[in-house]
């Protein structure tokens, strides 16, 4: 009759490879969740920068669609002192507007943008005209509407507005 023969080796793994292993295991996995992470906080910045983009997009708007000299014959350079905004009347008065959280025409402050802040620059600069003519600077003024999120976003949008 044939009895199989015993093995005299036992089969698995020591507690040696095991401990191994799992020390393997865990370095391998904190690597992998370090790259998780960083990529979790970083996956906010998107947003962050097309909110930006937004708000300064509304503000530029808002200020190309004054017109460029005061309609009243003010002053030339920025808002007469003590107006606000809600009675700006030409593009050379946002010049130096600066506002944190951003907020509409009448001073009302958008919900939810705490930590953006808006500034503007209005400046004459010249432009070419038809015919590649020059156009004087007292006839274009360039707006810089500057968007910034916490020293974590800094958008700048820039615009023209002629007197045409």
């Amino acid at each position: 009759m044939n009895v199989p023969r015993a093995h005299n080796a036992m089969a698995g793994a020591t507690l040696v490879e095991l401990v191994v292993a799992i020390l393997i295991i865990s370095i391998s996995l904190g690597g992998v969740l370090l790259v998780f992470s960083q990529n979790i906080t970083r996956s906010v910045d998107p947003q962050l920068t097309q909110q930006a983009i937004a708000i300064a997009e509304a503000y530029l708007e808002e200020i190309l669609l004054k017109p460029l000299d005061d309609p009243g014959g003010g002053e030339t350079g920025g808002a007469e002192s003590g107006e606000s905004r809600s009675v700006y009347d030409d593009v050379q008065d946002y010049d130096g507007l600066n506002e944190q959280p951003p907020s509409d025409q009448a001073g009302i402050a958008w919900s939810g943008l705490d930590g953006y802040r808006v500034s503007v620059t209005v400046g004459g600069t010249t432009a070419l005209g038809p015919g590649g003519d020059t156009v004087p600077t007292a006839d274009v003024r360039r707006v810089d509407v500057r968007v910034v999120f916490n020293n974590r976003v800094d958008v700048t949008l820039t615009g023209y507005r002629a007197d045409y």
